[in-house]
């Protein structure tokens, strides 16, 4: 028994030093130590989700930070995959994509994408209950991959890509606010023509 244990422990310290983890457990190591946090749903399960988990990994979520993610649109689409017999449905897959936005300093936006994830459910006519509970726990299994992968996007960002997301949005807005300025001038320095006058008969 000793014996036994000893190895099972081993393997753990083994798997730990590899840099494994179980599914859904750990931290993440962010280049950002202070994060904004925000949802078209702001007290929706993903983002609920998103903040615990940013901020076991050290992150200080609150309004005003240097960088916001923002939670753009959260969809959800399903549909039958298979048929069981007697036309009852056999499989359903559910699909949820996630638009984000992470936003910089006046709040310039640096980048927007989308993440999808796919899971696929049976349904058994004959037990509405149970393939109830399949559906919901498809749709959680949907949302914590969701942030998980929201967590790695994260991590791949380093001070540097940062830096030079912010400085060529700067430069966008910088040379966006040039162009409506030239525009306005130009509109203004046009001489207006007077309204004709049609003589009456």
């Amino acid at each position: 028994m000793i014996k036994r244990n000893l190895l099972v422990m081993g393997l753990a310290v083994l798997l730990s030093a590899c840099g494994f983890q179980l599914r859904g457990t750990g931290t993440y190591e962010l280049a950002f130590k202070e994060l904004d946090l925000s949802a078209r749903n702001s007290y929706g399960e993903t983002v609920t989700m998103m903040r615990q988990l940013l901020e076991s990994s050290g992150v200080n979520i609150h309004t005003g930070a240097p960088y916001k993610l923002v939670l753009a649109d959260e969809q959800e689409s399903q549909r039958i995959l298979s048929y069981a017999g007697a036309g009852r449905t056999g499989e359903y897959q559910v699909t949820t994509v996630l638009n984000y936005d992470i936003r910089g300093e006046h709040d310039l936006p640096l980048l927007s994408d989308k993440l999808e994830v796919q899971k696929v459910f049976i349904h058994d006519g004959n037990n509405l209950v149970g393939s109830d509970q399949e559906a919901t726990d498809a749709r959680k299994e949907i949302r914590r991959e969701l942030v998980q992968r929201m967590m790695l996007r994260l991590q791949q960002l380093s001070p540097a890509q940062l830096d030079q997301l912010q400085q060529t949005a700067e430069a966008k807005a910088k040379a966006e606010a040039a162009a409506l300025e030239a525009a306005q001038k130009a509109e203004a320095e046009t001489p207006r023509q007077s309204p004709i006058e049609i003589p009456q008969q």
